[in-house]
């Protein structure tokens, strides 16, 4: 009798936890007619979950300093490290050549201590002591937006999930992502090594599911504050801008096709997900004894 082979079942991420999807529903996707395993079927209710772990871990996040920030994302980098035989495994079972496995897992790695090492520079790079014709200063420093949601590429399992990920968090903004739909495997490793890297707990939740299901539910929840689009489609960025208007999401749209590209290594991904907040201080004249402001 042959056997019935036992696939794995992939959970989702959300508030630091591995919960199996509200909604009970998995998904097969298919390699080469070999079914990668039981994927969670993310619904309404997981979306809703995740913003509030997201929204839950905001003030924590942003208030960390930078340089914590920085220590963090590089710990994330050096446990990818660690881990580089199952993400290359992964990779390679989702339909990748060994050499191209390799090339995306370094490249990862690699992408996420470029971020780190952007975290407490960047603000140097997009304030500004800004001239005035009164008696003040002013000041514009960035902050981080809020709660991002992420739609992550389709076609890098895992240095898409990093490319789009590392921006956003590094400001001290949270994110709700949708790992690819085709070749989920390595998100929930991915997870598995957030969870292990010292990123507080809701900062970055990662579901998996159809994007036609989840789309509209990321775009209009209220507690969003901006979306990361991924992708080239025409039709679903319309969607998107027309989901967002319920509470004005800023809308960010990032073609990742030739993400290898050093492009895709820079500051202004960081720039696309920050508020810019500016400070007005009156300067007070100095005395006629000229003893101080």
């Amino acid at each position: 009798m042959a056997r019935i082979e036992v696939l794995k079942t992939y959970k989702i991420y959300i508030g630091g936890k591995f919960p199996r999807t509200e909604s009970g529903r998995f998904y097969s996707p298919k390699v080469n007619g070999k079914a990668l395993g039981n994927i969670c079927l993310s619904s309404r209710k997981d979306v809703k979950n995740a913003v509030v772990a997201a929204r839950s871990a905001f003030e924590e996040w942003s208030g960390a300093t930078a340089y914590n920030r920085s220590q963090i994302l590089y710990r994330i980098a050096e446990m990818l490290e660690g881990r580089k035989a199952q993400f290359v495994g992964e990779l390679i079972e989702q339909g990748s050549t060994k050499g191209t496995a390799i090339k995306e897992v370094e490249t990862a790695i690699d992408r996420t201590i470029y971020y780190a090492g952007w975290c407490d520079k960047f603000t140097q790079l997009f304030s500004s002591v800004n001239p005035i014709a009164t008696s003040h200063f002013n000041f514009s420093a960035p902050e981080p937006t809020g709660v991002v949601a992420i739609m992550a590429p389709e076609k890098y399992s895992l240095l898409g999930l990093v490319s789009a990920i590392m921006p956003v968090i590094a400001s001290g903004n949270t994110c709700v992502t949708l790992a690819s739909e085709n070749l989920p495997l390595c998100s929930i490793t991915f997870a598995e090594v957030l969870n292990s890297s010292d990123v507080p707990s809701g900062v970055v939740n990662i579901l998996t599911g159809k994007k036609d299901e989840l789309l509209e539910h990321m775009s209009t929840h209220m507690d969003v504050n901006a979306l990361l689009y991924c992708g080239a489609d025409k039709k679903e960025i319309l969607s998107i801008e027309k989901y967002a208007v319920t509470n004005l999401k800023r809308i960010r749209v990032i073609d990742f096709s030739k993400i290898y590209a050093v492009s895709h290594e820079t500051p202004y991904y960081i720039e696309e997900f920050i508020e810019i907040k500016t400070t007005w201080h009156p300067i007070e004249k100095m005395s006629a004894a000229g003893n101080g402001y």
